[in-house]
């Protein structure tokens, strides 16, 4: 009998080309730490409104516990398909109801990267999305967004090769709160016309809008779906309803890719929770202005409790700010000092090439921020 094999040597090249998640490592501190100043996650610290928990509870009931239709509940896709078709102003295809938009992601890259396949996303990025890339066997090829963090279509264009297939938008941004003005947009589209790309537009913190050029609502969002049919919109209801474990997301788009999206995700997530779909209904008939507005109090709170201190673009949306850590230290130092004071946050290059920023995560109570902030100030 031959000698067994180290179990390592069952690992596929696929995974260990992915890098466990950086937030995570910062997750497993948090569960050894006593009441930490968590600024960590993203995680709404507002919980599901209780009509959508009980239409949830009523679905289970009701006995809508079995598989759906790979492709989602016709009544959840076709207000969506409603809703979205006036908001772009046109129709915008077909809908495909996901497990989060992260699976709208996978099943995104799966359904059109080859391997080699080249697709094109500022930095700071989501973390996911290199990882995303490299299971698919495409290529991330990240373009350098600082100071600003704003898309200027000079850097991206030059990015651009003949292997670029898709163009990945994240407006507004995790990490840096940063939200695409409409001259921003135009500009990305004018791109992928030019270069004959699909635009995948990550909106999930859409509702998470802040200023006066973007409104507070849902609906005022400049999307490049408004402009341009090859864009596949991603959007969710984890944050806007603080439905995370649920795992409910939308990708709509283009039928030619929505239906290949469908068709992998019968073989891989087969569909989303069933009963939690039906509650998504109820959900979109839930008003959530009243929270957006006390994370635009709680961005303030952050914001200018910092400013004096550390060197920052103001968020226009979601709920991180990036500020740049001080002079003469990097990153992943300022990030331990942080911790060693009982204050979580995550250091930058979990998101980007460098490692001069750290992500701070607004979504807690103003008293933990209140007392994240004198800490983090009393570090420099």
């Amino acid at each position: 009998m031959n000698a067994m094999r180290d179990l390592s040597a069952y690992i596929s090249t696929r995974a260990h080309a992915v890098d466990a998640s950086g937030i995570r490592k910062v997750f497993d501190l948090a569960a050894k730490l006593k009441d930490p100043i968590n600024l960590s996650i993203g995680l709404p610290d507002f919980d599901v409104p209780e009509v959508v928990k009980q239409a949830a509870i009523d679905s289970i009931h009701a006995g809508q516990n079995r598989y759906t239709q790979t492709q989602g509940i016709a009544p959840l896709r076709e207000r969506l398909h409603r809703d979205l078709s006036a908001e772009m102003g046109r129709d915008v295809g077909e809908v495909l109801i996901t497990s989060g938009v992260s699976g709208g992601l996978l099943l995104a890259m799966l359904a059109m990267i080859n391997p080699g396949d080249e697709v094109v996303y500022l930095d700071p990025y989501f973390v996911a999305y290199k990882h995303i890339l490299t299971v698919t066997g495409g290529k991330g090829v990240a373009v350098d967004s600082y100071p600003d963090f704003r898309f200027h279509a000079d850097r991206v264009e030059k990015a651009i090769t003949p292997r670029t297939k898709a163009l990945l938008l994240n407006s507004p941004s995790n990490p840096t709160g940063i939200v695409m003005t409409q001259a921003e947009v135009d500009a990305a589209v004018s791109l992928a016309k030019k270069y004959d790309l699909v635009i995948i537009s990550d909106e999930i913190y859409e509702p998470f809008l802040y200023t006066a050029n973007h409104g507070a609502d849902r609906g005022k969002l400049p999307s490049p779906a408004r402009l341009y049919d090859r864009t596949i919109i991603l959007r969710g209801f984890s944050k806007s309803h603080a439905m995370t474990g649920w795992r409910l997301g939308y990708a709509v788009g283009p039928a030619e890719i929505i239906s290949q999206m469908a068709k992998l995700q019968q073989y891989t997530f087969v569909c989303a929770p069933a009963p939690l779909q039906y509650a998504a209904v109820a959900a979109l008939d839930v008003n959530m202005d009243a929270e957006v507005a006390k994370y635009r109090d709680k961005r303030d709170i952050i914001f200018n409790g910092l400013a004096k201190k550390f060197e920052m673009v103001q968020p226009d949306g979601a709920f991180y700010v990036f500020p740049k850590v001080p002079a003469g230290t990097t990153a992943t130092d300022f990030v331990t000092a942080a911790i060693e004071k009982n204050v979580l946050i995550i250091p930058g290059n979990v998101f980007s090439a460098r490692d001069t920023h750290f992500r701070i995560s607004y979504a807690t109570t103003d008293e933990k921020l209140r007392q994240g902030v004198e800490i983090l100030n009393s570090l420099v």
